[in-house]
């Protein structure tokens, strides 16, 4: 992060100016633009990063980006579904949902954990609002069919509405989303939060999405890969480098790149300023995918 901080005086002054420069040419290009935030993992959990992902995204916000967050929480959904007696169960890296799993997600979701993101946000100068994915009909949904297994109130996402997050962008907001979606039967669904985040991209044509998660991003022994082209993206798909939690999360993201976004970024959420340094450095942290 040294480029938005005085640099040190016994620095080369060439070495000075040439990070400015990097830094400056991002920032012209990002200002007005939408970056869509996907929040999960362990930076969700520890303080500190709490801390820095908050002034993080309020940096974006002063520097003249849109940035929109859509986050998960499922640990803490596991978490205060265990003090009711309910057992956490997963498929696919889905969770089960019946009807108790579904108002313990919402209520989590869309109330304790928003909460504590938009409050930390405003404290880091921002200003931000929670909604969830009913607001405003913002992500319609029907109930997601799996192949071999009933998962319950999981959601397929049939469209994003994206006027309501269009409004508070226009307004001077950060709006901050949880993965809650209705049905036309007003059914409410859970929803995968890397497949919202990578929908609602699509839908407002970000310039970005970028995922927060645990690892530091698409990895080939053991090195991380810098820069994928979609078509490599599948490729690694196909011959299974990428597999596992890392599979649904690519894919979203090709599906994002294939409706109009810009491109899609892999990065670990608990490298201190991983988000600025991916968007205002030519190295960045981890992985971007962009568009053949």
């Amino acid at each position: 992060m040294e480029f938005l901080k005085p640099l040190p005086p016994d620095q080369d002054p060439h070495t000075r100016r040439a990070l400015l420069r990097e830094a400056l040419a991002y920032i012209q290009g990002f200002t007005g633009r939408i970056v869509v935030i996907k929040y999960g993992g362990a930076a969700m959990v520890q303080d500190e990063f709490k801390k820095t992902f908050s002034d993080d995204v309020t940096l974006l916000k002063s520097l003249g980006m849109r940035p929109v967050i859509v986050h998960g929480g499922g640990p803490e959904v596991s978490r205060v579904a265990k003090t009711h007696g309910l057992v956490p169960r997963f498929v696919d890296g889905l969770r089960v949902t019946d009807i108790e799993d579904l108002k313990i997600s919402e209520m989590v979701l869309s109330g304790a954990v928003n909460k504590e993101i938009v409050s930390g946000l405003n404290t880091a100068g921002a200003l931000a609002v929670g909604i969830s994915g009913k607001d405003g009909r913002m992500i319609e949904a029907k109930k997601l069919e799996h192949t071999t297994h009933d998962l319950g109130y999981v959601g397929e996402i049939k469209r994003v509405n994206p006027d309501l997050i269009l409004a508070l962008l226009d307004k001077g907001y950060i709006p901050v989303i949880s993965p809650i979606g209705s049905g036309d039967d007003h059914q409410t669904y859970n929803i995968n939060a890397d497949t919202a985040a990578s929908h609602i991209a699509a839908a407002l044509r970000a310039q970005k999405v970028i995922f927060l998660t645990d690892v530091k991003g698409i990895m080939m022994e053991k090195q991380v890969i810098s820069q994928l082209s979609g078509s490599e993206a599948k490729g690694l798909i196909e011959s299974g480098v990428i597999q596992g939690g890392m599979k649904p999360k690519v894919e979203g993201m090709l599906n994002a790149l294939e409706a109009g976004v810009e491109s899609a970024h892999i990065i670990s959420g608990m490298d201190h300023h991983a988000l600025i340094s991916e968007l205002f450095t030519n190295r960045g942290t981890g992985t971007m995918i962009i568009r053949d």
